[in-house]
């Protein structure tokens, strides 16, 4: 009886020391944070960074975790001191820092603050070029903002980063037809369509793709200050409109094999006239020169239906031609795409 009085007496003793040693390993209750912040127990999150940045203001993970659970928990605007310290840290990681200029971004985006939004985008940029996360957040921020040819820019180098980036390839695609580029919208959602055939978007990809085909352009937004083409613009835009022309009084025998010829016409039309053009290389190369090579290869009745599977009629066609859809992967795996 008096070694279970002993123990329990030195327990006691201890418990303010076990419970200091708990309290000071900040590392520890900021990963105790994030495991609540993941389970969505965001108060209880809150209290351990809390915690944590008591001991030690400026810990750069526990003040980008703040950042992040108060804006997951609706506090956004809050987060953006927390932020501020990972900015300024000259310890916190390359990825830290990225995704505090993210966060920051989108919570100003978010707020309605686009500039702001914009501002914040770019000197994580500034910090990590290569970042494409940043590039894309950076090209969508100045769309949402309506300046146009910035976020075509910018989304071109994003696209650079990371090919494969569909909401990307999108904002590219919406952002030149906004600017009535329609040959280049045309091919950005193509491209798009390549990487994402079969959502809601894909839907709204090829219905943009439809209204480039029957001249359609979008309507300039009150105040916008006229849209002036160049030469090389011009050229393209009526290169489609003279491929399209025809087909007015065509007729095929399913949608899959109209739009099959239509964009055969399109894409050849497209591919001659950018060859005779100087200047953009991002679309001369990778655009143009790409899906002329396709015009020429014999995949494109497959193609036409590859980018538009949500529809009955093209499942059924894929389903029926297994062959037709191996080979289409082959050569889009295959043909390079140069810059």
């Amino acid at each position: 009886m008096k070694h279970l009085r002993l123990t329990l007496f030195i327990l006691m003793m201890m418990a303010p020391w076990l419970a200091m040693a708990q309290t000071t390993d900040v590392p520890t209750l900021t990963r105790e944070g994030n495991e609540l912040s993941t389970q969505k127990n965001y108060p209880a999150a809150l209290e351990k960074y809390k915690a944590a940045l008591a001991i030690a203001p400026e810990y750069a993970p526990a003040n980008y975790q703040m950042a992040f659970t108060l804006n997951a928990s609706g506090k956004g605007l809050e987060a953006l001191p927390y932020l501020e310290k990972v900015f300024k840290s000259t310890e916190a990681s390359a990825n830290l820092i990225n995704g505090a200029y993210s966060l920051a971004g989108s919570i100003y985006d978010r707020n309605r603050q686009p500039q702001k939004a914009i501002e914040s985008y770019k000197q994580g940029i500034a910090a990590n070029p290569t970042n494409q996360p940043l590039q894309y957040n950076l090209a969508l921020a100045y769309f949402r903002n309506k300046q146009y040819t910035d976020a075509e820019t910018t989304a071109e180098q994003a696209i650079k980063l990371d090919p494969k980036h569909a909401s990307t390839m999108r904002v590219h695609g919406l952002v030149t037809f906004h600017q009535n580029e329609r040959a280049v919208a045309l091919l950005s959602f193509c491209s798009f369509l390549i990487l994402e055939p079969n959502t809601l978007r894909s839907t709204e990809a090829i219905n943009n793709i439809r209204s480039i085909f029957h001249g359609g352009i979008l309507k300039r937004e009150a105040g916008a200050k006229p849209i002036r083409l160049d030469a090389n613009t011009i050229a393209l835009n009526n290169a489609v409109t003279i491929a399209i022309k025809p087909f007015a009084t065509r007729r095929y025998a399913s949608a899959g094999d109209l739009l099959a010829a239509q964009l055969t016409a399109v894409f050849t039309s497209i591919g001659q006239i950018a060859e005779k053009q100087n200047g953009n290389d991002f679309f001369r190369k990778y655009q143009a020169a790409y899906f002329y090579q396709l015009a020429k290869s014999p995949h494109m009745p497959p193609f036409a239906r590859y980018i538009t599977q949500t529809t009955p009629g093209s499942a059924k066609w894929i389903a029926a031609n297994a062959q037709a859809m191996t080979d289409l992967d082959v050569w889009l795996k295959g043909t390079e795409r140069g810059f």
